[in-house]
């Protein structure tokens, strides 16, 4: 027994696996019996699955499905023995030996007393399942998605290469050959939403924040080259939004709908930077130049600026007089050669500001906008500037439509307005090249355009239909 437990998984149980929140379970009443559906799983998702789901299955223990809890990990025992808790290897990694701590989860803190003993409890009674049948449906590597239609998208990007474009699923990532070809890999996760997308640096991770709405958010890394899932970190009780790196590749910013915005470290997920100044979503992050500091975007209409080693906000990079701000911002990205930062929001209106404050603030005073453009109907809900920052493309949505609308950075100048929208737009992304700009929305659709004519040059679907639909839709 004692040498399967120093077996049992050796390689990690929660080097990320415990969150950057904490969770509480009631203790039981003595007369009812604990739930595994409304009791011990929050747990495992809270505090395990980050390290143990299908596509990270450390110590070969899964915790994302009943089924596989009774199954053999790295050892000669198995996870949880119906009735018998001493010979449960997740409860002997989840208790106190004495005065030593718990062996798992490592390098986070231990569960509470209430935990372990609803775990002990729960074995004791059997570890039976009490999953709704509506909540049976399974989703990883081996089963995929299906999709009867086209999904919202909410989040794309091309990698640095131009070789791909990654499109935001349901419970995936789909990454495209960029010219539209076909789907060069699908990386299936445990978020349900994917709500940001963004490649490292040198494009070998690519970022991904989402998560189940009221349930958790989720922050995953993925190597691109090999389509594995490198690191996933569980977050706040909600979707996570507005993925950014630093330029060195080291931390990955994002915002959370608990109000706060932070970072974490992209190899360990240790959490860096903390900062809580706003007052409503985060909704979008990006680092500086020199990636000193972060500037984050909110449904309270304000852009926030944070010094990243001292986790201290800064300033409000946006004016702070009263009725002056006409709704949440919702996007932001920094032109790629200096600090000027490039938003949209609820008002429709593209703006550029400078990062930095040069002179005290004053009320009724905007003084770090440089430029207005001119304003696309609806709400902006993404918008990304092209490799040398002379140019940006911004989606907007309005009721039942959408626009995709290509500017001149240095003089306001609409250049092109793209062809083939006919639904509101979520997601946009400039090309390195320059040469497409891709877009989609809610109607499933990816449209590359030309951004010098606005001419449509492909259309093609975001997921796979089932075989029934797609032959009905073809017909």
């Amino acid at each position: 027994m004692l040498l399967r437990r120093c077996l049992w998984l050796l390689p990690c149980w929660l080097a990320v696996c415990g969150t950057l929140s904490s969770v509480s379970a009631d203790e039981p009443k003595s007369e009812e019996k604990v739930s595994y559906y409304r009791q011990i799983r929050p747990i495992l998702v809270e505090h395990c699955q980050g390290c143990h789901q299908p596509a990270k299955p450390d110590g070969k223990l899964i915790v994302t499905d009943y089924a596989s809890l009774f199954k053999k990990g790295n050892s000669e025992g198995h996870g949880i023995v119906a009735g018998d808790p001493e010979e449960s290897e997740i409860f002997f990694q989840i208790s106190p030996q004495g005065a030593t701590r718990p062996l798992m989860p490592k390098e986070r803190p231990p569960l509470g007393e209430v935990q372990v003993a609803l775990f002990k409890q729960w074995i004791l009674e059997g570890a039976e399942d009490d999953t709704p049948p509506s909540a049976g449906v399974v989703v990883d590597q081996d089963h995929p998605p299906v999709y009867s239609s086209l999904p919202v998208v909410t989040a794309l990007a091309y990698s640095p290469d131009g070789s791909l474009l990654a499109v935001g699923g349901f419970h995936e990532v789909l990454l495209h050959h960029a010219d539209g070809s076909g789907i060069a890999a699908r990386l299936i996760g445990l978020s349900e939403r994917i709500q940001s997308l963004a490649f490292s640096p040198d494009g070998k991770r690519l970022a991904v924040t989402g998560g189940s709405p009221c349930r958790f958010g989720e922050v995953q890394i993925w190597d691109v080259g090999e389509r594995k899932l490198r690191l996933s970190v569980s977050v706040t009780y909600d979707t996570v939004y507005g993925a950014s790196w630093s330029a060195d590749g080291k931390q990955v910013a994002f915002g959370c709908a608990d109000n706060t915005v932070r970072a974490i470290e992209a190899d360990t997920g240790k959490q860096v930077l903390y900062q809580g100044a706003h007052s409503d979503w985060v909704l979008d992050t990006i680092f500086s130049t020199d990636a000193s500091h972060l500037i984050s975007v909110s449904r309270d209409m304000s852009m926030k600026l944070t010094e990243v080693a001292t986790q201290r906000f800064v300033d409000n990079i946006t004016s702070i007089t009263p009725g002056a701000l006409k709704g949440g911002l919702m996007t932001v990205d920094r032109h790629p050669q200096k600090d000027e930062l490039l938003i949209g929001g609820a008002d429709g209106t593209p703006k550029i500001y400078k990062m930095y404050r040069e002179q005290d603030r004053k009320i009724g005073d905007d003084f770090n906008l440089i430029r207005k453009f001119d304003a696309l109907p609806g709400r902006i809900f993404s918008a990304e500037f092209n490799a040398d920052g002379s140019r940006f493309v911004v989606g907007s949505s309005s009721e039942r439509t959408g626009k995709v609308r290509v500017y001149q950075s240095a003089d306001g100048k609409p250049i092109a307005e793209c062809e083939g929208q006919r639904g509101p737009v979520y997601a946009v992304a400039f090309r390195r090249d320059g040469r497409e700009v891709a877009s989609s929305g809610f109607d499933g659709l990816i449209r590359l355009n030309d951004p010098e004519t606005g001419k449509l040059i492909k259309e093609f679907q975001a997921a796979p239909l089932t075989t029934e639909i797609a032959a009905a839709i073809s017909n």
